[in-house]
C-alpha cells in the first residue's frame, strides 16, 4: 500500500478516483461537488419541464374553455339575429347552402 492510502482522506493526499487515475484529495472533493452540482441541475431541468408541461396542459385548457365560450355566444347571436330578422337570416342561410353545394371537397 502506499502512504497516501494509509493515512486516510486528509486534504493533499493522493487517492485513486472511480477511473483507477491517481488525484489528489482535493481534486476527488472537486469532482464529487461537481458530479452532484450536475445532478441537481438535471434534477432542477426535469422539475422546470414538468411545471412547464403542466403550464402549457393548464394554457390547452383555459383555451379550450375560452374557446366554447366563444362559441357558445356565438350561437346565442346567431340564434338572436334569427328570431330579430328572419328574411335576413333566411337568406343568409340559402347564400350558404349555394356556397356549400359549389365547394369542391
Amino acid at each position: 500500500m502506499r502512504d497516501g492510502d494509509q493515512q486516510g482522506l486528509g486534504q493533499g493526499l493522493e487517492q485513486a478516483g472511480s477511473d483507477g487515475r491517481v488525484r489528489s484529495g482535493q481534486a476527488v472533493a472537486r469532482e464529487e461537488l461537481t458530479r452532484e452540482a450536475e445532478a441537481r441541475a438535471r434534477e432542477a431541468q426535469s422539475h422546470e419541464a414538468g411545471a412547464e408541461e403542466a403550464r402549457i396542459q393548464e394554457g390547452e385548457a383555459q383555451r379550450r374553455r375560452r374557446r366554447a365560450q366563444f362559441l357558445r355566444e356565438l350561437h346565442e347571436a346567431k340564434a338572436l339575429r334569427e328570431r330579430v330578422k328572419p328574411r335576413q337570416a333566411r337568406a343568409a342561410r340559402m347564400r350558404q347552402q349555394m356556397r356549400m353545394r359549389t365547394f369542391r371537397w
